[in-house]
């Protein structure tokens, strides 16, 4: 979903104290900007983005009522929205 690289064993093999390398497949994925299955890659600025569309409105039913009733609409997450709440939901669990 992000830039990151995803390539743990080449991470866990290399130095503490080297200079950090891409691997090739978290080259490739900034080269193409997709990773292997096809889905954009964000950045975590564009990933925030797409998140701040998710919006739920207060509304409240007219008239000239003292306490008048409010409901909320929700949008409908994107699938990438989606996504991205299920990988948050991995790392609080």
């Amino acid at each position: 979903m992000l830039f990151a690289d995803e390539d743990q064993a080449a991470k866990a093999k290399r130095a503490a104290v080297a200079l950090a390398k891409r691997s090739a497949a978290a080259l490739e994925k900034a080269h193409t900007h997709a990773t292997k299955a096809g889905t954009l890659v964000h950045s975590l600025r564009t990933l925030i983005a797409e998140l701040a569309t998710l919006v739920r409105n207060t509304c409240r039913t007219p008239g000239a009522l003292e306490h008048p009733a409010t409901f909320d609409i929700l949008t409908t997450p994107t699938a990438v929205q989606r996504r991205a709440f299920e990988l948050i939901e991995r790392i609080t669990a």
